[in-house]
């Protein structure tokens, strides 16, 4: 049978609370068990560096982290559990990748624009404030990906951008050095869950309305009874459409005690009766994890022993595939010199299109240099096809199409008129040649 990879990274930053479990921890823990699927789970401590500079809080919560995801059932015998810090080869191949990563790439990543626009609002220089670690961070999350050649990584819409920014970054390593690393492709679940808080609002901890996932019980049963509720009495009927309290048992309960509860709700039952259902269907999943968790955290020693033989099994994969990435790149034993090749013998990359879909669902083209950097890009498109096709015709017209299409394309900084048109030319000569 043939395995696929699946990766996913766990930044240690904050308490995991009953969404985290929800739409991330229990279904990726489930995914895991698959048998055609190798997964790898990395807690990324490098990652909690760019936004945290508290070494106590950085150490605390990779422990609750790692305690968390052990809790819920991933077994560490049939995944790759590791620390991000603990595999060195992770930080050499970013800079291999730095070294072919196009600063126009980077400029429009998410995350550094966000500060950017924020400076901008403030008055303030557009980099004040901006790390490098910030602005960087999407070509460490491709070495992240790239080291373990992952076919798969799943993620959440708003880390989409930095999925196809990996697939740049990796087309443009092979394009110089050869195919040796495997381009991912991102995998989204439309379905994945998303619980109300305290307040009705989604939970989230920047609205302070989270219920953390291994609360005490009585804590537990305390958060549930000052869950907002509606003023119905008892014995009205209540509505199951916007109830928090519904939602969240939903999201414990099989189908049979939904129905159950939703037809409890329809002949009026008490708010303090549903609370109490409520707070008795999820202790009845999480208390047996509580129980776990709490064990683990009594004992972090053996959570670094998990953690520490992790990371030797993930390096007995990266060492040698940092070897070969080494080698391609021209980082190897003075021993032996190979001759230089002919200008003949050396195929020169070429610039490439490549077409993606953003967050706000539409389909967006780009035309990156042999380097990487970002030379011309679309605006949004209602359909692939049409993206399609304005590559098409930039590729079979070259400069030509450009008037034509210069509604559909936004500015590029710092990328002049004559850089699109050499490397359109480029591609029309590879095409015709």
């Amino acid at each position: 049978m043939s395995t696929t990879r699946f990766l996913t990274g766990i930044t240690p930053s904050g308490t995991p609370h009953l969404g985290n479990y929800v739409g991330a921890i229990r279904p990726a823990v489930l995914s895991s068990q698959r048998a055609d699927v190798q997964s790898f789970y990395f807690l990324a401590d490098y990652h909690a560096l760019i936004k945290c500079s508290d070494p106590a809080r950085v150490q605390r919560s990779t422990l609750e982290i790692a305690a968390t995801w052990l809790a819920a059932g991933l077994d560490p015998e049939k995944v790759m559990l590791y620390r991000q810090s603990d595999v060195p080869e992770i930080p050499e191949l970013c800079w291999l990748l730095t070294c072919v990563t196009g600063k126009g790439l980077l400029n429009r990543a998410h995350a550094y624009k966000a500060s950017v626009d924020k400076n901008v609002a403030a008055g303030n220089d557009v980099d004040a404030d901006v790390t490098a670690g910030l602005f960087m961070y999407p070509v460490l999350m491709a070495a992240d990906i790239l080291m373990f050649q992952a076919n798969k990584v799943p993620v959440g819409r708003d880390q989409v951008q930095h999925l196809e920014m990996a697939r740049d970054i990796a087309s443009s390593y092979n394009h110089l050095y050869g195919e040796l690393l495997v381009l991912p492709e991102v995998v989204i679940d439309d379905n994945v869950a998303t619980l109300p808080g305290l307040d009705g609002r989604k939970m989230s901890k920047s609205y302070n309305n989270t219920i953390p996932l291994f609360t005490p019980r009585e804590q537990l049963r305390k958060l549930i009874n000052g869950i907002t509720t509606d003023s119905r009495a008892p014995g009205e009927p209540k509505e199951v459409e916007g109830s928090a309290l519904f939602q969240l048992y939903q999201a414990f309960a099989t189908p049979e005690e939904s129905d159950a509860l939703r037809q409890q709700y329809a002949q009026g039952i008490a708010w303090g009766d549903a609370k109490q259902l409520v707070f008795e269907r999820l202790d009845l999943e999480i208390a047996p994890m509580r129980a776990r968790y709490e064990s683990l955290m009594a004992d972090p020693a053996q959570i670094e022993k998990v953690l520490l033989a992790g990371g030797a099994r993930a390096r007995a994969l990266a060492t040698p595939y940092m070897h070969q990435l080494r080698q391609a790149v021209g980082l190897r034993s003075l021993a032996k010199v190979d001759a230089p090749q002919s200008a003949k013998a050396h195929k020169s990359a070429l610039p490439q299109f490549k077409q993606y879909r953003e967050a706000d669902g539409k389909f967006y083209f780009k035309l990156l240099s042999a380097t990487g950097q970002l030379l011309l890009q679309s605006t949004g498109f209602d359909a692939p096809k049409e993206a399609g096709q304005s590559i098409a015709r930039l590729q079979q017209q070259g400069t030509a199409a450009l008037a034509e299409l210069a509604s559909r394309l936004a500015p590029v900084e710092g990328v002049g008129g004559e850089d699109v048109a050499q490397a359109l030319d480029q591609l029309l000569a590879a095409a015709n040649a």
